[in-house]
């Protein structure tokens, strides 16, 4: 067996964003290695969601450099572009479904919009996107007569049937409870297994995580602050990312010295 490729799926270099007078992505440096799944995590609006649709190609960066396995990531590089798309698929955020589509349908649409398989090929796809994610049973229900996790499996069906080797996930848990969230980590931990992809999942759920992911990239005003593994992030004496990771806690202390009649400090972070 050959040793795997040194060379990161996925890599930025100093990498610069704004909109306006307002600097978004400051300077990103980060690596995604082969076969891992990195959660990007941060406080809202720190620009998870446009490092994303940067490295997907959706943004131009002002700055800096995006390179897929090896090779320079331009939009000005058409061909390249689409060699890139032909690799890699992109979950939405609110899934994307066309309502006017069977599961099926939906499924299909990829396949049949970016490659020349026959039709015979198409089907053999797409019937097994639909069972290794135990949707094969709905295939000819439209997405309204799913459940919200079932809408979430046939979205990550879809980004799936390609066969892509990199999958970018926008916040794929936006909007669930606890246990449902808890599922969605789940099904992208067993679907990497399954499927052998490497994954980018920007994310506001920390525990998540730190449960069902290889490695943790914290962006702080445009930068990556740290990048480590979740057992270096738990343990880091770090002051910025101790604040940001400790904060549930720091809300409990702060709530039960409320209730026994502490007053409220001068300065204290409602914002």
């Amino acid at each position: 067996m050959s040793a795997p490729s040194p060379v990161p799926l996925l890599a930025t270099r100093s990498l610069q964003k704004r909109f306006g007078e307002r600097v978004v992505l400051a300077d990103i440096t980060l690596e995604v290695p082969r076969g891992r799944v990195l959660a990007v995590v941060g406080k809202s609006g720190t620009g998870k969601s446009v490092l994303l649709k940067c490295l997907a190609g959706v943004l131009r960066p002002d700055a800096g450099e995006v390179r897929f396995d090896g090779q320079p990531l331009s939009r000005d590089d058409a061909d390249a572009l689409a060699a890139f798309r032909r690799r890699c698929s992109y979950l939405f955020q609110g899934n994307a479904l066309l309502d006017s589509l069977t599961a099926w349908e939906n499924v299909a649409l990829p396949l049949e919009q970016t490659t020349l398989l026959p039709k015979s090929e198409i089907r053999l796809r797409v019937a097994d996107a639909l069972r290794r994610l135990e949707l094969e049973n709905d295939a000819r229900r439209y997405p309204s007569q799913l459940s919200g996790g079932m809408q979430k499996r046939l979205a990550l069906a879809r980004a799936l049937v390609t066969r892509p080797e990199l999958v970018l996930f926008d916040e794929p848990t936006a909007g669930l409870d606890p246990l449902r969230r808890n599922a969605v980590f789940t099904l992208i931990a067993h679907a990497r297994r399954e499927f052998g992809f490497t994954a980018v999942v920007v994310t506001h759920d920390l525990p998540e995580a730190l449960a069902a992911c290889d490695h943790l990239a914290f962006l702080d005003q445009g930068r990556i602050h740290f990048s480590g593994t979740p057992e270096n992030f738990r343990s880091t004496s770090d002051p910025v990312v101790a604040a940001f990771r400790d904060s549930t806690e720091s809300l409990a202390r702060a709530v039960a010295a409320l209730r026994a009649g502490a007053p409220l400090k001068a300065g204290s972070d409602l914002g």
